[in-house]
């Protein structure tokens, strides 16, 4: 199982942050991780931008967007932005897309959100074409009327991976994608659901195995703090609440909310835990690192440690 650590969601300006995502995708290089994932927070910084930019300060590490919302811009707008990002990291980009949910498609954006399964699988067929390097764009469906000639092409082959969580969305991702990038998925979840269901999927498609990315928490700290850390995350990252693809998801499963999901505890704890994720069929984690404390500099001191075990644990499973 591949190790990777999410760059962006924080907060701070614009200047601060790039730089900050870049030293983030540095040090992940020279920690050893093999992926950094780039959230496209709604409110915050675009993340194949980022990529480009992470992409200039390293040679190794494989940079992916985790995930950028398919209705925010037209599929032949994001191939040109991806492919630029690929070019600009020597390309080592994994383009992750999806369907959003309704509170950001709908009730930030304004543009409908009825079929969402549909108009994702409309809009990875335009995405595909462009993507493949074939010169020209020559696609009709139900949402794209699409006949675009296109000059650029991938400096390698571009994976994407898809935001699936339930079944439809899933078939979807194994039919069309290289794999999944997921959010609220136990372990469980993703043995008995995700796994089966998208890899029966490529399989039927013909396609290679998917992978399989799952984005979870991470807190070192002592036993004793545990229950703190699940409330923590349950605090900051908690959007199952608004998020109705998340409690489904979560129904597959045995937790209940993202403190449930938190890998949290002292190095074995974290490293059992990770090694329960790959039994289930996860190919990548993606960390989200979780500091707990008071006070900003007891949450730079956790973060650092934490970092630094996650990194320390990844090496022990490759």
């Amino acid at each position: 199982m591949r190790v990777g650590v999410m760059s962006g969601p924080e907060r701070g300006d614009a200047a601060h942050k790039a730089a900050r995502m870049v030293d983030d995708a540095r040090w992940a290089e020279e920690a050893g991780f093999d992926t950094v994932w780039v959230p496209q927070v709604p409110t915050d910084f675009d993340a194949l931008t980022a990529v480009a930019l992470m992409g200039q300060a390293t040679e190794r590490v494989e940079l992916g967007t985790a995930v950028v919302p398919v209705h925010a811009q037209h599929p032949i707008a994001l191939a040109r932005q991806a492919v630029s990002a690929q070019a600009a990291a020597g390309g080592r980009l994994t383009l992750g897309v999806g369907a959003s949910h309704h509170w950001i498609v709908r009730d930030m954006l304004g543009l409908p959100y009825e079929k969402p399964a549909a108009y994702t699988r409309a809009y990875l067929e335009v995405l595909n074409s462009a993507l493949s390097g074939g010169g020209s764009v020559d696609i009709e469906n139900d949402f794209f009327r699409v006949h675009n000639p296109l000059t650029i092409a991938p400096v390698a082959p571009l994976p994407v991976l898809m935001a699936a969580l339930g079944p439809v969305m899933l078939r979807i991702a194994g039919e069309y994608t290289d794999g999944t990038v997921l959010w609220m998925a136990d372990e469980r979840s993703v043995a008995e659901h995700v796994a089966p269901t998208i890899t029966k999927a490529a399989e039927t498609a013909g396609r290679p195995a998917p992978r399989i990315v799952a984005g979870i928490p991470v807190c070192l700290c002592a036993p004793h703090e545990v229950d703190a850390a699940r409330e923590r995350a349950n605090r900051i990252l908690g959007e199952a609440e608004v998020s109705p693809n998340y409690q489904r998801l979560l129904e597959y499963g045995d937790a209940r909310d993202v403190g449930d999901l938190c890998a949290a505890g002292d190095e074995a704890a974290i490293r059992a835990r990770f090694r329960r994720f790959a039994d289930a069929g996860v190919t990548d984690l993606s960390v989200r690192l979780l500091p707990l404390g008071n006070g900003r500099d007891e949450l730079v001191a956790s973060k650092l440690r934490t970092r630094d075990a996650v990194a320390a644990i990844a090496a022990d499973l490759r």
